[in-house]
């Protein structure tokens, strides 16, 4: 008699995730494929040696558009190629001969020195471009790969880097811009930055991740925690006083995630350890067999906090974390736009440019009115500002004068205080619509249309654009979050606009912005829609009633 089937089927083998760890190696993306060819960090040799003599021409295409980005450069969008044919075109019929170019400043510190030499080599070798992101650093346009070597020894003589600015790698690490010198700062981290970037930052190490890892280390809740891969947040534990919060797994793009809380805190000498551990179980352990889900985001919310503490414990520290406490949510955002006292005594003065643009020009005036004001050092912050610190009572109003003639202002209305954009179809390959002139012009715009109820909005109601999903100027965490896409006009042309995302936000309203069904706006309509929002918001809003808070209840009609 035949041999009776088996009733049970056996189980499916789950496929790898692309997890070191685990043995699965194979098969690999072109991304991981580029990365095990060569580390990204030894592209500056060939950089320096072949490239900047031969040009762009003779650049190898896996350095062009793969180990370039470990020393902070990108080529940058070919002009005249309109956002509709974005997602159309081949890397290569994208890409211009000129590169973005990103500068470390981890914790946006800055020497007036280093402040001068960035703008003197923004007027060399870029153009006169630079815009302060929201990572707390300098962006370049315009640059050349002939032009590399000098610009290296110019920066790197003034104790810069543009190291691992971009690729696979722990990029800049975001830092209080007030660190150490706030009233209300017991502690400053600023040593644990420099351990972590003097031991690990250019290492082999860590030179290969799975994805870019962003990190944070503030005291203060004012470096957009809950949205980056690791943060170390500032909290007073019962027994042990002040230290660190763990969170990890936070990240937008187009599956936007708020970091965990471990329920670990952390001392300040332990920091760059338990960021190390967290970076190599990232390494170990994450995602690579799929590009989309190589983000540390994606691990946590598959294993969990506990989990995620587990093994980081027992596999990376080899001892266990200390239980603390969560630290208290700020009642408003931090920006530390205008005058603020030091605990010295002195000053530090918050300046906001429009949206982040400035110039050469701009960052080598910006240092001499500092100098002249006797400060010699700034900060750049995580909302695309700068502080200058140390200021004197006495030269605080001629400080805020002259640079309020270099278009950066300590007391800015609202809309300019709290508007974002990314870099945008003016120099990004992944962008749809033109982003930076078009939040200028829309600040400008609401400064005109909204100047009778500014007095009535108490916390500014923030506007961030960005030019694609990607959320590099963090459109779902915004009051009103503004996704750049091909849109139809009143007559069914296709032109620029924006898919609208309302009343997202960090801190007390940490979450994600409610997106309505069909809610787009064209380009030439974004002020007059703002002003129609803001107006509603106004008239309807209850007593301390912030504008995330009216979002969640406000009627479908009254947001659109």
């Amino acid at each position: 008699m035949p041999t009776p089937a088996p009733t049970d089927t056996p189980a499916k083998r789950k496929r790898g995730e692309g997890q070191w760890k685990l043995g699965h190696r194979e098969p690999l993306t072109p991304n991981e494929r580029t990365k095990r060819d060569d580390d990204g960090l030894n592209v500056r040799a060939r950089i320096e040696n072949i490239y900047a003599k031969r040009g762009f021409d003779s650049i190898d295409p896996g350095d062009l558009r793969g180990r370039f980005r470990w020393w902070g450069l990108y080529t940058q969008r070919k002009p005249g190629i309109d956002g509709g044919r974005t997602a159309t075109l081949e890397p290569e019929e994208l890409d211009d001969r000129y590169f973005m170019l990103r500068v470390r400043s981890d914790g946006g510190a800055l020497t007036t020195e280093q402040l001068r030499v960035l703008g003197e080599v923004s007027k060399r070798y870029a153009r006169n471009t630079a815009d302060i992101t929201d990572r707390q650093n300098i962006q370049y346009h315009w640059i050349q790969v002939e032009d590399m070597p000098a610009i290296w020894e110019a920066i790197e003589g003034v104790g810069l880097l543009t190291t691992e600015a971009c690729g696979d790698t722990p990029r800049v690490i975001l830092g209080s811009p007030v660190a150490g010198i706030a009233a209300n700062h017991p502690i400053d981290p600023e040593p644990a930055i420099r351990t972590i970037l003097d031991r690990y930052i250019g290492s082999k190490e860590f030179s290969n991740l799975p994805r870019k890892f962003k990190s944070a280390i503030s005291w203060e809740q004012d470096v957009a925690h809950e949205i980056n891969d690791i943060s170390f947040v500032g909290v007073e534990h019962p027994e042990h006083g002040p230290g660190f919060d763990l969170w990890v797994g936070g990240g937008l793009s187009t599956n936007p995630k708020i970091a965990q809380r471990l329920g670990a805190w952390v001392p300040l000498d332990e920091i760059p350890e338990v960021w190390a551990g967290v970076c190599g179980l990232f390494r170990d352990y994450g995602y690579r067999r799929l590009r989309h889900r190589a983000r540390i985001k994606f691990l946590i919310a598959d294993w969990g906090p506990e989990e995620f503490r587990r093994v980081l414990e027992t596999e990376y520290l080899g001892r266990a974390l200390v239980d603390g406490p969560a630290p208290a949510t700020p009642e408003r955002p931090i920006d530390h736009v205008g005058v603020h006292k030091q605990k010295d005594g002195l000053n530090y003065v918050g300046l906001a440019p429009a949206s982040g643009r400035v110039s050469g020009d701009t960052l080598v005036a910006l240092a001499k009115a500092a100098e002249s004001a006797g400060s010699r050092r700034v900060r750049l912050t995580a909302q695309q500002k700068v502080v200058v610190l140390d200021v004197p009572d006495a030269a605080v109003e001629a400080l805020t004068a002259e640079a309020d003639a270099l278009g950066l202002q300590a007391n800015p209305s609202p809309w300019r205080r709290a508007t974002m954009a990314c870099t945008g179809i003016e120099f990004c390959k992944l962008a749809i619509v033109e982003t930076k002139e078009r939040a200028i012009r829309l600040v400008s715009d609401l400064e005109e249309r909204l100047a009778d109820v500014q007095g009535d909005i108490d916390t500014p109601v923030s506007i961030h654009l960005n030019g694609c999903p990607n959320s590099c100027a963090r459109t779902q965490v915004a009051d009103i979050g503004l996704k750049g896409m091909i849109v139809q006009d009143a007559e069914k042309n296709s032109v620029e606009g924006f898919q609208v995302h309302l009343g997202g936000g960090l801190g007390l309203d940490a979450g994600f912005g409610r997106k309505l069904r069909g809610l787009k706006v064209t380009s030439t309509e974004l002020g007059e829609y703002v002003e129609r929002v803001v107006r509603n918001y106004v008239a309807q809003r209850e007593q301390g009633e912030r504008f995330a808070q009216w979002v969640l209840r406000a009627d479908e009609a009254d947001l659109k």
